[in-house]
């Protein structure tokens, strides 16, 4: 058998490439990592994580906790890696970011079937099986190529920014103190109470602060999933204290009360020397991120370890061009997976890396497609990039608006999306995915 050629080393790829080889499809898997480096990846290694080290909400109450269910179920690599390097953080799944990219890239390196070749890919292969897996930060020839590939369409632009790093031993825990939200979990986040008033001279700096220059950045053209800070703080001076600053359910020790705002910092490695300022993805100048950053009291000294960064995402109208398995709708021997489809969200690229590379199997091996139900988030989030009716397409986390109602009535949020999720679990059970086969080499 021919070996399917994928492009990409990142969660997509990576996962794409292991579910091929477990069914026994051979694999040449491409990388230019690290003869080559993107502006947001630091180290050679496959499944890099680079916005945060958290994979978000592993309740089934939460849509992507129920996506990782399912793809725990279904042997994704990406789950069981970061599952054996996860670090504390509540009720998200998130992980020693080293520890689970070196996982997996010794994982898929090891095996037999599975043959990694370091270069960059500047055009899509005109024979065979592909699935173009390059992420958002795709080389500009292969994104030029993959441009000419669809003449009938442009693809979109967004952009992504990254939050910054801090060493744990600068911070001062004296006017910090550990806590998670509502005392769910074990106390894993480092919260950082601000005043009112320090709150207030925080954010005017914030709002005034000077931006790194972007070439083609608009406020508008940000994810809403991934803004910057300091966008974030031009809507409103108490839009922070709804989003990532919002104090409920903390109670700094020292007064009994929540603080009038909070930063939290979590974990960004299993030995917590690392943490990550939560919700403080930016692309403001270096030296500015220092100077604001340094006025939440409880980093007035603090050691960074990282600048927050600002890139460039690209995505396709895949509405148009591709299908409900990936697959370009005008030549099915090319899919497309991960970010650049319009699935927001490593778990999400993970997904779209999965089902096609599942389903090139079952075609390559002659048997009918597993069609994953809209009741489940795997197949809702696959049916939201290919529903030819989205109009303005715009990328996406996986969510329970894209999956069906329940048909009846269940009383609270938190009881109805338990449901959804059980259901969603239900279904998935009774699929025909050719497990019978699997073997990890």
């Amino acid at each position: 058998m021919e070996p399917v050629t994928v492009i990409g080393g990142g969660l997509a790829g990576s996962e794409a490439a292991w579910q091929l080889a477990r069914r026994g499809i051979p694999v040449v898997l491409k990388e230019m990592k690290p003869s080559k480096m993107t502006p947001a990846h630091h180290t050679p290694w496959f499944g890099e994580l680079v916005c945060s080290n958290s994979l978000r909400s592993d309740q089934l109450e939460n849509a992507v906790g129920l996506l990782k269910e399912e793809l725990r179920r279904m042997g994704s690599l990406i789950l069981s890696c970061a599952d054996t390097h996860r670090v504390e953080a509540g009720g998200a799944l998130a992980v020693d970011r080293h520890g689970f990219a070196q996982a997996i890239t010794q994982r898929i390196q090891s095996h037999p079937l599975i043959t990694v070749v370091e270069e960059e890919v500047t055009r899509l292969p005109e024979q065979g099986q592909v699935i173009v897996a390059s992420g958002p930060l795709t080389s500009d020839p292969l994104a030029q190529a993959i441009q000419d590939f669809f003449p009938e369409s442009h693809p979109l632009n967004f952009f992504d920014a990254a939050a910054p790093l801090v060493s744990f031993e600068s911070v001062d825990m004296e006017s910090a103190f550990f806590a998670s939200r509502y005392d769910k979990g074990t106390p894993d986040y480092i919260n950082c109470p601000m005043t009112e008033e320090e709150y207030n001279a925080f954010w005017t700096e914030l709002c005034h602060a000077q931006e790194a220059e972007v070439h083609g950045f608009e406020d508008k053209h940000v994810f809403e999933g991934c803004m910057p800070v300091e966008v974030m703080a031009r809507r409103g001076i108490q839009t922070l204290c709804y989003g990532p600053l919002k104090p409920r359910g903390l109670k700094d020790p020292k007064t009994g009360k929540e603080p009038f705002a909070v930063v939290q910092l979590r974990r960004d490695n299993a030995d917590g020397t690392i943490y990550n300022l939560v919700g403080f993805q930016t692309h403001l100048k270096w030296p500015e991120q220092k100077r604001v950053f340094s006025m939440i009291p409880a980093l007035k000294n603090a050691e960074f370890l990282r600048y927050g960064v600002m890139h460039r995402n690209t995505y396709l109208d895949s509405p148009r061009l591709l299908d409900r398995y990936y697959r370009v709708k005008k030549e099915p021997r090319i899919c497309f997976a991960g970010q650049m489809t319009g699935v927001e969200g490593y778990v999400e690229s993970t997904a779209s890396g999965f089902l096609a590379a599942v389903e090139l199997a079952r075609r390559l091996e002659g048997k009918a497609p597993v069609h994953f139900p809209q009741e489940t988030a795997t197949g809702a989030l696959a049916l939201y990039i290919s529903n030819e009716s989205v109009v303005d397409f715009q990328p996406m986390n996986v969510n329970f608006g894209i999956i069906p109602p329940l048909g009846y009535r269940v009383k609270g949020k938190r009881n109805k999306n338990a449901e959804l999720s059980r259901r969603a679990l239900e279904a998935l059970e009774g699929l025909d995915a050719g497990t019978e086969t699997l073997t990890d080499g």
